[in-house]
This record gives C-alpha cells, structure tokens and sequence, in this order.
C-alpha cells in the first residue's frame, strides 16, 4: 500500500485546485430537487464542462474516451472537487461511475465507441435495471426474461429501485436468457434504449420525499444482440465488474463529503453549547477516526486497483460494509448535535440522515456484504 503522492500527483492536484476555484463560482444555481429534467440539464451541463478541461473519465482508458490517469489521480479528483463543494455526478453516476467502466472493461470496440463518449460528454444519462420486487437480497434470482428472435431479444418482466429511469437514455439490464441452466450462469447484460416500445415507468417516492428510483415494466421490449456486453448467459461475471466499480469506488467522494460534515457538526456543537458533553465528543471523536480509517482503506483498496489493471476487487465490499454504518451512525449524532432542527423536514440534514438508512441496502445489503467478505477474502465455507 502506498499512501504517498509523487510530485506529477501533486502537480495534478494543484492544477485542478485552480481550475475549480475559476470555475465554481460561475455555475448556474441548483434546480429544485423536484425538477428531474431540470436536475438532468444541470448534471449533463457539469459534465460537459469536466470534459472541455480534461477531466472527464479520468482513469479511464485512452482506448475508452478517457485520459489513461491512474486510479490515485481519480482519487485525488475525487477528493478535491468534493472538498470545493463542486456538483456531485447526481444523474449520470449510473453512466459515470459504473456502466460506463464495465462497458470500457468488458465491451468490444463497437459498443465503447458507442456508449462511452457521450457519457464523458454529458449528452446520455444511464440507469440500472438490475433489482426485481420479488428477488430480494438475491440478485442472480430475477425472473426477467430475455427470449432470443433473430437479432433481437425479447424481454418481459420488471424491475425496481431503477436509479433515474425517468430522465435516463439507457438501461444496464440484467435479463434470464436461459431459465434452465443454474441461476448464475443464465444471466446475461443488456444495454436497453429507455426510449424502445414496452417500457413503462413509475417513478417511486422515497421516505425522504424524492422519487430518483422507479418502477419499470417491460412488455415485448426488443433489445439487439449487439447491445449484450459479454457473452450470452455469461452475465453474472459481467455483473460482479459492475459491483466491483459500483461498491468500490463510487462511494469515494462521500466519504470526503461526511469528513467534511462532521467538521460541520464540531463547529456547530461548539456554538450551540453541546460540545460541553464529553460523551458526545468522545462520538465524534470515534466517527473521525473511522472516517479517516475509511479514507485510508479506500487508498488501499486504489492501491489494489492499480496493480490489477483498475478493476476494485472484493476489498471493496469491506469498504462498503463498513461505510454505510459510519454514515448512519453520522447522522444520528447529527441529530444530537442538532436537537429539535434535526427533526425539520425541510433541513438538509433531516433529508441526508432520511437518505442514510438506504446505504445499508443499496449497492448490496450489509448481510450480502458479510457473506463475500466471509467466503472470498476470510475463506470461510458457504452457509447453507
């Protein structure tokens, strides 16, 4: 592991430093968290501007539209646009942070030509059609059907918890095309257009009142063979590429974020009186040094990544694991920081503490989570 930066990092890092600070403050305002098309005109439009300097898809490959950095340069970006308080990826982090890297690990040249320059464009939004109402925790159990007829697949069936589907271009779809073979191995990975006869989406509202996830039903939606990445039922070693990005690196920059909100909550319980209680320091004392034990784990986890030809590997699931309960326990000492403001619904920090209690199930729930750690890296035997 090597927690050091060369100068070149280091010069990186500076540049970018400068260009944030000249670009920043001439950013439009935010749109209403309500506004999808808006929120989406106003992602694509940050993207675009990542682009025109360079920085879009840093450790990307060349080959893929990307500038072939190194996964610490991609950490140090994700560090310091964090830290300038610069948009997130908001609806394109499908696209960005996961779609978009297992098409440029696993697709042939006509589909990375295709798909992944207007992703680093801002000009395509993605969404994830991998979770089904009646699968659960267990991914490899969905039950949408892909049947092959010349050229094309038809598929049938429904998804849930489908990040932007209203405002998305594309669907990474996972589809059944073999309902006999055992239920890993009968997988395939489909790039659907959201624009294709049968679709029908419901967006779903959220316990913190937004409606980013949807329902989405497909009747006799027809799919060309040529949008399948990987081979036909090979979809489940697909799948884990996509995981691998999705639970390894695409958290990295909310790591930083609750860094920065816990430094938030020192300040304000310094002024408010509630720093007095040495029980509620030593809890805010405890959850920096988690964070900054996950910050070094995801430079480990980077470490790893580099020597492995940027694909995360399963340390990855350690690292959201354990992520996802610090940023609940963040915001529930948020709320004793807080008191009674904790409580209003129109605070970001109701909304963020209200959002908190998905990560233990998004990108994998915490007992899946339990059961790769135990199997892939402890070598434990499997439950039955």
């Amino acid at each position: 592991m090597d927690l050091s930066f060369t100068p070149e990092e280091e010069e990186f890092r500076a540049r970018l430093r400068e260009w944030l600070a000249k670009v920043l403050p001439g950013l439009p305002p935010k749109p209403s968290p309500d506004d999808w098309p808006g929120r989406r005109a106003y992602d694509l439009g940050w993207q675009r501007m990542l682009y025109d300097a360079g920085y879009a898809g840093l450790h990307w490959p060349v080959d893929a539209g990307g500038r072939g950095a190194t996964p610490t340069q991609h950490l140090i970006f994700l560090e310091e646009t964090e830290n300038a308080g610069a948009p997130y990826v908001g609806a394109n982090f499908v696209g960005l942070l996961h779609a978009g890297p297992t098409i440029a690990a696993e697709g042939n040249a006509g589909q990375r030509a295709r798909w992944l320059p207007p992703v680093l464009r801002g000009e395509e939004v993605w969404c994830q059609g991998f979770s089904e109402p009646d699968a659960g925790s267990d991914l490899a159990a969905l039950r949408t059907r892909a049947r092959r007829d010349g050229d094309d697949y038809v598929v049938n069936g429904s998804k849930i918890w489908t990040s932007h589907a209203e405002v998305a271009d594309w669907c990474e779809l996972l589809v059944r095309t073999d309902a006999k073979a055992p239920k890993h191995r009968g997988i395939s990975w489909l790039a659907m257009p959201m624009d294709a006869p049968g679709i029908t989406v419901r967006p779903l509202r959220t316990l913190a009142g937004s409606t980013e996830f949807a329902e989405v039903f497909l009747d006799d939606v027809r799919v060309p063979v040529a949008n399948r990445v990987g081979e036909e039922n090979d979809g489940w070693r697909v799948t884990m590429v996509t995981l691998s990005f999705e639970r390894g690196t695409a958290f990295v920059g909310e790591v930083v974020a609750c860094r920065r909100v816990l430094g938030e909550l020192a300040r304000e319980a310094r002024k408010n009186g509630r720093w007095d209680d040495a029980v509620l320091r030593r809890r805010l004392g405890r959850l920096n040094a988690e964070f900054r034990a996950l910050w070094r784990l995801t430079q480990w986890n980077v470490s790893e990544s580099e020597r492995s030809g940027g694909v995360p590997g399963v340390g990855g699931s350690v690292f959201k694991l354990r992520y996802s309960r610090a940023r609940q326990d963040l915001y529930d000492a948020a709320a004793d920081v807080l008191g009674p403001e904790a409580l209003d619904l129109d605070s970001r920090w109701t909304l963020d503490r209200l959002s908190s209690l998905s990560y233990t199930i998004a990108a994998g729930t915490s007992q899946i989570q339990r059961n790769i750690v135990a199997e892939r890296i402890l070598g434990l035997p499997k439950g039955r």
